[in-house]
């Protein structure tokens, strides 16, 4: 993590980077900061933090907000159009803009509840044994895709199997 002070940008390193003869010495190496302050060109530490994700500031709202697991294109669009903000890049965006942005996030199941409420579902689909538990126990496609040629990711690497001989290959 980069530290900053008014005229010296300080950047802490490991030991195990530096030679021997300067092991007992400060553990962080400082830089002249760009001149004209920080910001273009230099470091930029500001980010904005929506539901647990900081996301990204050079990109608009509405494809900032999808880096949140649980809001997709459409939802990103509806949160914009509830709150009629213009789509502008991320970083433009006032205090009072991101405040509102984050209690309008909040509403949605996104992030850990999300991903707990799916885990929950599928441990329960496994518990009662039906059909799709039961694809799910034994890691194959769930939603009815074909298994002969495809569906590699899921069932893993091919095992080759032997062939048998012919009965008339034993007998000479």
């Amino acid at each position: 993590m980069a530290t900053l002070s008014n005229s010296m940008v300080s950047v802490p390193i490991s030991p195990s980077s530096l030679p021997l003869s300067t092991w007992g010495r400060s553990s962080s190496v400082s830089f002249p900061a760009p001149k004209g302050g920080i910001g273009h060109g230099g470091l930029r530490i500001e980010c904005i933090r929506i539901g647990g994700v900081e996301i990204p500031n050079h990109k608009r709202v509405e494809y900032s907000l999808q880096y949140i697991h649980g809001i997709g294109r459409s939802r990103s669009r509806q949160i914009l159009l509830d709150l009629n903000f213009d789509n502008k890049i991320t970083k433009d965006l006032s205090e009072e803009e991101v405040i509102t942005l984050r209690k309008e996030v909040g509403k949605y199941m996104i992030e850990g509840d999300l991903k707990r409420f799916n885990r929950v579902a599928i441990e329960r689909l496994k518990e009662i044994r039906c059909y799709r538990g039961i694809r799910h126990k034994l890691g194959l496609p769930v939603r009815g895709q074909r298994t002969k040629n495809n569906c590699r990711t899921l069932k893993g690497k091919r095992a080759s199997v032997a062939k048998k001989k012919s009965p008339a290959s034993q007998e000479e």
